[in-house]
């Protein structure tokens, strides 16, 4: 960062670049925390302590931190459950063991999660946002569970065809979710403004221009929404709600180390140390807990407009911290003039940015077990819970690489001297037993059997002792018993 501060085109591409990033954060700060049933200014608190708290900490040097979307569900859960009191004990406990993580060194662990269950959380949280947010889209209040929002989609369509104020604000939702669809195509020029803020800037002036009636965000300003943590509070802290935090620190961690993952491939420069950026996101959400606000993983979408806006050091995600402040600070009300539909579209924008559509098709045609995990994990989650739906992915993805990996083979072969051989080689394992044991078991009776085991490379005690029981019993009375041969050692 004192690089970016000795060399002028080093300072001034990081400002440029600072800039973009502040534009970028600003819409999706407001949005996330609304989204989250919280009030705007958290969502910006904890945009500001990304950048100027994370943002100055070794870890990445170009991935940006703040609310993410992939939380938002979680959030809403977890309020609606614990209250907006206990917000900040469950994210100060998240920072809490995000640090213990990081100190541990589990920081590389993450990159040994499936990347089917990645892409299938991400699936799922961009579903249950994607689902709830056409019912704010709408100016309607949404249902609670993710099957309930689904179901109620028919009813939806069908208060906003009836027109009336559904349908007005459906329309400045669904203009502002068409801004953000086409703005990559509008030339260069035209593209220097981000897409969140021209899509938020235009149904705006849209709104206020035609005199609409639609719900607004509301502001009280930072000194409003600060809630420090109590030690009533602390000391109310119960088995839920750290599992909750388990869950939040999880999620939180895995979606910031795979973002590192995916941004490391978009610049050559210094990569990422991942137990050093878990550290980071530590420090980040511990502060965030202490103020009561939104917790925080790394952003993709920043963090992208980072590298793609020509960042150089960690200069540039720090100031955007600081251009984040100064609005907050200087422009509370500017938060206030933005319709909710606007900043549903945006969220329902990103939500489907969230489905991994492009890997539905390549998954099928070659790797069918990997998009039923992926499936999986996303219908889990929209079903029951982040929690419940991302560990039925692991489990999942864990059965699928024991199958895979547990192969035996069976051969048998008739010997000259009369003798059968049955040779196995692979790995034994419990869920290939049923077949191993049905070959074994139409082995002739009334002839010797050699039973050769030396070609295995895994024996587990399943296999073991039904092989044991089998070669005890096989032979019928006068024949020779089972030959085992094994490996030395």
């Amino acid at each position: 960062m004192l690089s970016a501060l000795k060399r002028p085109d080093t300072l001034r591409q990081d400002v440029l670049a600072s800039l973009v990033v502040f534009l970028v954060a600003l819409p999706l700060c407001v949005g996330v925390a609304v989204a989250s049933g919280v009030p705007a200014e958290l969502g910006l608190i904890t945009g500001i302590v990304g950048g100027l708290v994370v943002g100055s900490l070794p870890g990445s040097t170009f991935q940006v931190s703040g609310p993410a979307a992939g939380l938002t569900v979680l959030v809403l859960e977890a309020v609606r459950e614990f209250g907006l009191g206990m917000l900040g004990v469950l994210v100060l406990c998240t920072g809490l063991l995000q640090l213990a993580l990081g100190l541990l060194r589990f920081g590389r662990w993450f990159r040994a999660i499936s990347v089917s269950v990645v892409h299938g959380m991400l699936a799922g949280i961009g579903l249950v946002l994607v689902f709830g947010q056409l019912y704010t889209m709408a100016g309607v209040p949404q249902p609670r569970a993710g099957l309930d929002k689904l179901a109620g989609l028919p009813g939806l369509l069908g208060d906003v065809l009836d027109g009336g104020p559904p349908a007005t604000a459906c329309a400045v939702g669904a203009g502002t979710v068409a801004v953000l669809v086409l703005w990559p195509r509008l030339p260069a020029r035209a593209r220097l403004v981000p897409a969140p803020l021209a899509a938020v800037a235009l149904a705006t002036a849209v709104t206020w221009a035609a005199g609409l009636d639609l719900p607004h965000v509301q502001v009280r300003g930072l000194s409003g929404v600060i809630d420090l943590p109590e030690l009533n509070d602390l000391a109310s802290i119960s088995g839920p709600l750290l599992g909750t935090a388990v869950t939040f620190a999880l999620i939180a961690s895995a979606e910031t180390l795979f973002s590192a993952a995916a941004v490391d491939r978009m610049h050559d420069g210094p990569k990422t140390h991942y137990d050093r950026e878990l550290l980071a996101q530590g420090v980040g959400n511990t502060l965030c807990g202490l103020l009561g606000a939104l917790p925080m993983t790394a952003v993709i979408v920043r963090s992208s407009a980072n590298v793609r806006a020509g960042a150089r050091t960690r200069l540039s995600r720090v100031l955007h911290g600081g251009w984040l402040l100064v609005f907050v600070v200087a422009l509370p009300a500017a938060v206030g003039i933005i319709p909710l539909p606007a900043l549903a579209g945006v969220l329902v924008h990103a939500g489907c940015k969230l489905i991994p559509f492009g890997q539905f098709v390549p998954l099928w045609r070659r790797h069918r077990g990997e998009l039923a995990i992926l499936v999986t994990t996303a219908v889990g989650i929209l079903a029951t819970s982040m929690f419940e739906g991302v560990l039925f992915g692991i489990l999942l993805a864990v059965v699928k690489c024991a199958w895979e990996t547990s192969k035996v083979q069976v051969e048998v072969h008739e010997l000259t001297d009369g003798r059968v051989l049955a040779r196995l080689t692979g790995n034994a394992t419990f869920l290939r037993l049923p077949r191993m044991m049905e070959t074994l078991e139409a082995l002739p009776k009334d002839r010797p059997v050699e039973l050769d085991l030396t070609g295995l490379r895994h024996l587990d005690h399943a296999c073991r002792t039904a092989l044991e029981n089998w070669a005890a019993g096989h032979h019928d009375a006068g024949t020779e018993p089972v030959l085992v041969r094994e490996a030395v050692g």
